[in-house]
């Protein structure tokens, strides 16, 4: 499996390979991608996927995966050529799409077309034309409703293409994206290698969150906080405790033993005495 290197990090640019990371490696990355003309939103992202550094590292190491760049094939202005078989594949996409909400939109017209055929008869009744709602057949209806489909492009959806073209070049990339000596970098190994779903804990002011299964289907259970040394003042303990317990997770220190190759994990609950 191959990632591509963005922004410093791994993206995953095809699907197949993402559902393997997340179902087979419990890898889930971020979707950055947008599948709407009107711009990104969370809730209808789509790929590519961003990988974290950690995630990236792991994934190198474990050798589950190989890190290419492709900045000098893909950067460099296309061809005429690859631009018009582009503009083509585009135009296709579109015109597809349009055909598939036509053919749904005349599907939900004949359900409902006699329902639609009475409202018309009235209407031309009540304007005096009694000629016209005769001659109206639900055949009509139909015709009248295709003839006025448009097809709107400020609304379509855009499929991104995101294989990339088949004729492009790549170099395999041998820089660490992190240090792997690092105590984030470890920790992160250390809890993935211990069957977890370890994904960054930024929104919760933690370093990471951990799953008892997929996110899609799963709260994180844990917020983890990584310490340099086991030590901590009381006011930044009772601020990440209270912060844990405000979001229902547990909280978790993770800090190196003095040995300095064990990471040491410790658990703190929020615990009430009046009750």
């Amino acid at each position: 499996m191959y990632l591509t290197l963005l922004n410093g990090t791994g993206y995953v640019f095809d699907v197949d390979d993402y559902m393997e990371l997340r179902i087979k490696y419990r890898i889930v990355g971020a979707l950055v991608g947008t599948a709407n003309s009107k711009g990104w939103s969370s809730s209808e992202a789509a790929l590519p996927v961003e990988l974290t550094k950690c995630e990236t590292q792991l994934l190198i190491d474990e050798g589950l995966a190989m890190l290419v760049s492709k900045a000098a094939s893909l950067m460099k202005s296309p061809t005429p050529e690859i631009l018009q078989e582009y503009q083509e594949d585009f135009a296709a996409r579109l015109k597809a799409q349009a055909d598939s909400l036509k053919a749904e939109k005349l599907r939900e017209t004949e359900r409902h077309v006699e329902k639609i055929l009475s409202g018309k008869r009235n209407k031309l009744l009540k304007q005096g034309k009694s000629d016209e709602a005769a001659a109206l057949t639900p055949q009509s209806v139909i015709q009248e409703v295709a003839n006025n489909f448009e097809f709107d492009h400020q609304n379509a959806l855009v499929e991104l293409p995101c294989p990339h073209l088949a004729k492009h070049t790549a170099q395999l990339w041998s820089d660490p994206i992190c240090d792997r000596d690092s105590l984030k970098y470890r920790v992160f190994r250390d809890l993935w290698g211990r069957g977890k779903f370890v994904t960054c804990g930024d929104a919760f002011g933690a370093d990471f969150l951990i799953y008892p299964g997929d996110p899609l289907l799963y709260h994180a259970s844990h917020i983890v906080i990584i310490q340099s040394t086991p030590a901590i003042r009381p006011l930044e303990l009772i601020s990440k405790v209270r912060l844990s317990v405000i979001v229902n997770k547990s909280c978790v220190f993770a800090y190196e033993a003095a040995d300095e190759k064990t990471i040491v994990y410790q658990t703190v609950a929020w615990c009430n005495p009046s009750k």
